[in-house]
């Protein structure tokens, strides 16, 4: 069994360890924030509920508790405000992680990190430069919950089970990420020929919905933020989903954004493309064939992380003004 660490006790760190608690994902479970009294009630509310779960236990504490941790997950920061774009959110939150990464680094050497605070392309790279980690011991939850999105709102216009659809969205987890449409396929079939058997949208949803689906899988967060102020338990379902791939050995395909040195032509950049995720972190990252249109599109969207970010003293990421 596996302990996992959690740095923020918000509103997605308490639900991610709640999630990850009634899992029976790991055999313990710590809780870490700046607001120690907050990390001490979630944690002590999680470990009542799941009296009635799996025996795993769950704690709170101050740095020590990373001691010993195979997964970190980062969740600290500030919360998208309504409107806020996740450029808005890059100053803030990169400091937080710039001194974060080295508490990180002394305590739990050997963890995997996950990051999932925003804007987690930005962030993740200041990660690994930060904590002195191994590219791929560093991912960020990147566009995991995206392409849960994408997949769910194709299985509610066909009315399948979303685990049959194959579908994928890349880049940047932010406004310029890409629906990867010509590699999505149902029951191996892309979406053009399995519209035309079905026939139930005259064979026209590429051409029809494409820009519809496209919009709706960037503006989710922004729809749920504007309705709830945050968005906490898609997030936490796909963290879980990372986390069940790193600690059980999976080698499971996700979307995680992860330090970018070759393909597709892009170096130095944190951006999500199909990964093989395992105990060792990202093992191998896939180069899908792509559209030429989305071969640009995914160049455009590395060309908005890189300049959100610019290399600083030590080599650790800061804003570009």
């Amino acid at each position: 069994m596996a302990k996992i660490a959690i740095i923020g006790a918000g509103q997605v760190g308490a639900t991610t360890a709640y999630t990850l608690g009634i899992s029976g994902l790991a055999e313990e479970i710590v809780l870490t924030d700046i607001h120690e009294k907050k990390a001490a009630g979630e944690a002590l509310d999680i470990a009542h509920a799941l009296a009635a779960g799996k025996p795993v236990k769950v704690s709170s504490g101050g740095w020590d508790v990373l001691a010993g941790a195979d997964l970190v997950v980062m969740t600290a920061g500030a919360n998208q405000a309504p409107g806020e774009s996740r450029r808005a959110l890059a100053d803030k939150n990169m400091r937080i992680m710039e001194s974060v990464a080295g508490e990180i680094a002394n305590r739990a050497p050997e963890c995997i990190l996950l990051v999932v605070s925003n804007p987690v392309d930005a962030l993740t790279r200041t990660a690994v430069y930060c904590t002195g980690f191994p590219p791929s011991r560093v991912m960020g939850s990147g566009t995991a919950l995206d392409s849960m999105r994408f997949r769910w709102m194709l299985a509610a216009h066909t009315g399948l089970d979303p685990r049959n659809i194959h579908a994928y969205v890349l880049g940047e987890h932010g406004d310029s990420e890409l629906p990867a449409w010509s590699i999505t396929n149902i029951a191996g079939m892309d979406v053009g020929e399995y519209c035309r058997q079905c026939g139930g949208c005259n064979a026209t949803l590429p051409e029809r919905m494409k820009a519809e689906f496209d919009r709706d899988v960037r503006g989710a967060a922004y729809t749920i933020i504007e309705n709830k102020g945050v968005t906490n338990y898609g997030v936490a379902l796909a963290v879980h989903r990372i986390a069940q791939a790193v600690l059980r050995d999976e080698h499971a395909i996700h979307t995680v954004s992860t330090l970018l040195n070759g393909p597709y032509g892009l170096k130095d950049v944190c951006l999500s493309l199909p990964c093989v995720v395992g105990r060792s972190g990202v093992e191998r990252v896939l180069s899908i064939p792509l559209s030429p249109e989305e071969s640009v599109m995914l160049r455009h969207s590395a060309d908005v992380v890189r300049s959100m970010a610019r290399e600083s003293a030590g080599e650790s990421a800061a804003l570009a003004h």
